[in-house]
């Protein structure tokens, strides 16, 4: 199934990273944390606004965690979890 976002919209696909404490104890993604987070962008709208930011698939970008919506694409085992995020959202590009 492919999706393209409309407008000034990106579809971003999160990277999910473990979080290692300085003793070597492993936070899960349950833990509260207020840090920000990364995705890679895997398709763009046709707005205005985001053609302005310059971003290709491919570029990782820094978004807020409770930023955009979370969409799953797949069946089964095969589910995958995307964000949309609006151009506002990215906060920039990991480089």
């Amino acid at each position: 199934m492919n999706i393209k976002p409309l407008g000034d919209r990106v579809l971003v696909k999160p990277l999910t990273q473990e979080e290692v404490t300085k003793s070597g104890i492993v936070l899960p993604d349950t833990a509260e944390k207020e840090k920000k987070e990364q995705g890679e962008v895997v398709a763009i709208g046709e707005g205005e606004k985001i053609k302005k930011l310059n971003l290709k698939i491919g570029d990782k970008v820094l978004f807020g965690k409770y930023s955009g919506d979370d969409v799953e694409m797949g069946e089964g085992t095969n589910k995958v979890e995307y964000k949309f995020l609006k151009d506002e959202d990215i906060l920039g590009i990991v480089e």
